[in-house]
């Protein structure tokens, strides 16, 4: 098995380290992998990673927000306390990629790398309680239900920060088509808000061959969901970022028959807290006059999902700082660009001062895919850099 970034070889002690177990920790992400497990329902995934985490030495506490599972570890008589979080919860996607260690649930994968993250932080773990050259407490949060934006409230909710005090939280996400083990640091905006629009136009139903006795609610769907984008186009500064999705329509059952309703199911995504204000604003106004100029009536519910992920300044410098003095200026991506994908890591953020960053997954199927894969190659070096990171901030 390959395991190096283009074949190299360990580049410091940390990760040469690391590579003395990286094939346990390779089975370990395996063994995710093949037993994914649904938002809230991560309890298998929790308590093998609780398991770990007592035979690393750390003290681990179970059942928080959920089958969310935080570890400490106190070394010296540092004042700091450091957060790191990683994601568990898996997709509900029935998996395409053949491979041998394939999800053994149909219709669950892990297309989104959780696997990964939670193997990349674990392996961190075991070196850092192994070597614990630093000073201060480390605070590692395993956070369930990512992928439906209730883990993270959940987690804070039920007292994480005031039961286990950090000065900075800091988390990480692969991401495909960025080169293999290559970081990415983002100051400010890194990743969009999300927030779900359910749109129903009423219209009158009736028979296909007289649509004049009938208000058609299929042609005001179609005439809105064109009209949505004037929103971005005309409603949004050019400079700012915004983006409107449909990505559900369902109306009528047959060719003949002209419907009672139609219902549209959209994202809206931006990274600025005013402009999601502005799409929370125009979305339902401009559905309810196109459904008017046809006689029919729109009955629109909003509901916020995730803020946008806002990275904090002086720990995007820290975490980038870090990189460049034990990575390779080539492992450092120049000028990283936000992605329009969500987060809800957004929420530790907002309680405490942090940054989330990004490390290249190579060129594998997308994220969300039936036929994505984590990169192995990926967990020694992200390892390693939680440990360049953990002894720096903990010095």
């Amino acid at each position: 098995m390959n395991i190096h970034i283009d074949g190299a070889r360990p580049q410091d002690d940390a990760e040469r380290g690391i590579f003395a177990f990286i094939e346990e920790s390779i089975a370990i992400r395996h063994d995710l992998h093949r037993h994914p497990e649904l938002s809230l329902k991560e309890t298998r995934t929790a308590a093998l990673i609780a398991r770990y985490l007592l035979s690393f030495g750390y003290e681990v506490t179970e059942g928080v927000g959920g089958n969310g599972v935080v570890a400490t570890l106190k070394r010296g008589h540092g004042e700091k306390r450091l957060g790191i979080r990683a994601d568990i919860d898996a997709l509900p996607i029935h998996e395409e990629t053949g491979l041998a260690y394939a999800s053994e649930t149909p219709g669950i994968m892990h297309a989104c790398g959780h696997d990964g993250h939670t193997t990349i932080l674990l392996a961190a773990a075991r070196y850092l309680a192994e070597t614990s050259n630093f000073s201060g407490t480390l605070t590692l949060i395993f956070q369930p239900a990512e992928e439906i934006g209730a883990g993270a409230r959940a987690m804070i909710k039920d007292r994480l920060f005031e039961r286990f005090p950090v000065d900075a939280v800091f988390g990480l996400h692969n991401w495909p088509g960025v080169e293999t083990g290559q970081f990415g640091f983002v100051e400010g905006p890194a990743m969009a808000s999300v927030d779900k629009a359910r749109v129903r136009i009423i219209g009158r139903g009736g028979h296909g061959a007289a649509p004049h006795e009938t208000v058609d609610p299929v042609l005001a769907s179609a005439s809105f969901v064109t009209a949505l984008q004037s929103i971005v186009s005309r409603n949004i500064d050019p400079r700012e970022m915004a983006v409107l999705t449909v990505g559900s329509i369902h109306g009528g059952t047959a060719s003949n028959v002209i419907p009672e309703s139609v219902e549209l199911q959209i994202t809206a995504r931006a990274f600025s807290p005013a402009v999601r204000d502005r799409l929370e604003e125009r979305l339902p106004a401009l559905a309810r006059a196109q459904a008017e100029s046809f006689g029919a009536k729109a009955d629109v519910s909003y509901s916020r999902g995730f803020p946008p992920v806002i990275n904090h300044a002086q720990e995007t410098v820290f975490a980038r700082d870090v990189a460049r003095r034990h990575f390779p200026a080539a492992q450092i991506a120049d000028a990283f660009q936000p992605r329009t994908a969500s987060e809800d890591f957004a929420f530790m953020l907002q309680e405490r001062p942090g940054t989330y960053l990004f490390v290249g997954n190579g060129e594998s199927a997308p994220l969300h895919s039936p036929h994505y894969d984590f990169n192995d190659a990926i967990i020694a070096p992200a390892a390693r850099f939680w440990v360049r990171l953990a002894e720096a901030y903990l010095s």
